[in-house]
């Protein structure tokens, strides 16, 4: 009986040898072997219909809990009019299926890696694990980034759905891939409902809309354009919206919530309207906030939620209005990146319930009753490029590897609050950090308050050019958890270390085992 990687990797940890870890990396890949798709080819902006990605259904459930299996594999897929470009889709779906679940409703989901065995064009192995974003999940579920699942594999993910109400999402955190991996299309969003987020007037139903943004560049033959810059970033010319390049969407004159995902490798936004109308912010990453803030433009990192309100009963029938972006400092941008996609009032009837947004939304939640004063401890991150390498506080994830997994930059006992200072001393990029495991607040931001639209539950920061952010959070389980930016270009090259919680005995991230295919018993 042949050892997998994944076994090898565990024989390592728990031996203590030498450890056997994948050291691919995809090089750059654009100019080199392919050309680049001329602009003139590419589809005109709000010339396509919007579409909202499917539902995910459960294949079974029980009393207690919803039983899912997806399937990771290949896809020709319709983007660019006229070619077809291969893509990797959970369920064959690019965005993937949106999972829907209850608060406390326990959800299995069984990760299916019938990738091929290498990359069509950069030749990798496309090994996978797969983060459940925004959740407190068990460190052998958080898709630790050494916890692979090769083609061939599968592993039955666990989470148990406690947080408030939120938008999530679940991508790829393979090892050394995560890029590529989610540029291929392993991306999709899993809403979690809640008593109070069901109770408020706010939009539901048809008028709860996701919105998961991405950018891409493709090749003659349709192919996607591989090009990270010298590991800076991947930048694309086409902003795609649930997989559209720049749709068109109707929308009936009432307000409509948008669940707005930066799914971009590496692109962050500046958004706005065209009509000058503000956005009402409702939710940030770790669900509702004490109260909706009004603004008219705001800032979205890689892998930032927010959720937004809408109005368009100001406008008459007939009114077109476009979601624009400004573009923040070291994005490479193109003709078209400073638009998104467009919203045709219609005049048709609707529905009149949940069409408000109350002066107060989730006043109570804890992590915003944080404050520095409760903090046992404060630490500092440093976000650096050093020698060709990008890293945290001189760290990178190779170095933890090379520890054995032991290397840590914070360890927290279970309960403890602390606020983590993260600074970037560069002009030259920014850094969206994200911490796993915990909800955090957003203290501030070169000593000054912090954004707005920041102020609600996070667990994703942007640190921009030359800025130092606080955060404080309430360190709530036990193990190790990643640290990374959500530059996913800069996570592979090598942004990306751990911390752990500590509460007696830990939890091995990659304690869980992972059966080979074909699956040999039911879920």
């Amino acid at each position: 009986m042949s050892l997998s990687r994944r076994d090898l990797m565990k024989l390592g940890v728990v031996g203590g040898a030498a450890l056997a870890l994948p050291l691919e990396r995809t090089v750059r890949a654009g100019s080199s072997t392919q050309s680049r798709l001329a602009s003139s080819r590419l589809p005109r902006p709000f010339t396509l219909p919007f579409r909202v990605p499917p539902v995910l259904q459960p294949s079974r459930v029980d009393s207690t809990t919803d039983y899912y299996k997806v399937y990771m594999k290949p896809v020709m897929a319709d983007v660019v009019p006229g070619l077809k470009t291969p893509l990797w889709g959970y369920n064959g779906s690019v965005p993937g299926p949106t999972v829907k679940v209850a608060q406390g409703r326990r959800t299995v989901m069984r990760q299916v890696n019938n990738l091929p065995a290498t990359h069509p064009l950069l030749r990798y192995t496309p090994w996978t694990s797969v983060h459940l974003h925004g959740s407190p999940s068990a460190p052998e579920y958080d898709g630790y980034a050494s916890d692979i699942t090769n083609p061939g594999q599968y592993k039955d993910y666990v989470y148990p759905n406690t947080p408030t109400a939120r938008t999530l999402w679940y991508h790829d955190h393979g090892l050394h891939h995560t890029a590529e991996n989610v540029l291929m299309g392993l991306a999709a969003q899993y809403h979690l409902t809640d008593p109070l987020e069901q109770s408020l007037p706010i939009p539901h139903g048809e008028f709860d809309v996701p919105l998961v943004v991405s950018d891409a560049m493709f090749a003659t033959d349709g192919q996607l354009y591989f090009d990270n810059h010298d590991e800076s970033g991947m930048f694309g010319d086409v902003v795609l919206v649930n997989g559209v390049p720049w749709p068109v969407m109707k929308v009936k004159r009432r307000r409509y919530r948008f669940r707005l995902l930066n799914a971009s490798i590496s692109r962050s936004y500046q958004w706005s309207l065209d009509s000058g109308d503000p956005f009402v912010v409702i939710a940030t990453d770790g669900g509702l906030m004490p109260a909706p803030q009004r603004v008219r433009s705001f800032r979205q990192g890689m892998a930032e939620r927010y959720e937004v309100v809408v109005d368009f009963s100001r406008y008459p029938v007939g009114r077109r209005v476009v979601l624009g972006n400004s573009s923040p400092k070291n994005n490479i941008d193109y003709d078209n990146t400073n638009k998104v996609m467009a919203f045709d009032v219609v005049g048709d009837d609707f529905d009149p319930a949940d069409n408000a947004v109350p002066d107060q939304l989730n006043p109570t939640n804890p992590v915003m009753a944080l404050t520095a004063a409760d903090a046992v401890r404060t630490r500092k991150l440093d976000l650096v490029r050093k020698n060709s390498q990008w890293t945290i506080n001189g760290h990178t994830w190779d170095d933890v590897v090379r520890s054995r997994f032991a290397l840590v930059e914070a360890n927290p006992a279970e309960g403890d609050v602390e606020v983590w200072e993260i600074r970037n001393s560069s002009g030259g990029w920014f850094h969206p950090v994200h911490i796993h495991l915990v909800d955090f607040r957003v203290l501030d931001r070169n000593g000054a308050a912090p954004m707005a639209h920041e102020l609600g539950p996070k667990d994703v920061v942007y640190v921009g050019e030359n800025e130092t952010v606080r955060v404080v959070m309430r360190f709530e389980g036990r193990g190790k958890y990643m640290i990374h930016c959500h530059n996913l270009v800069h996570e592979d090259h090598d942004m990306m270390s751990q911390f752990e919680v500590v509460a007696g005995e830990s939890t091995d991230p990659m304690s869980d085992p992972c059966r080979s295919l074909p699956e040999d018993g039911e879920l």
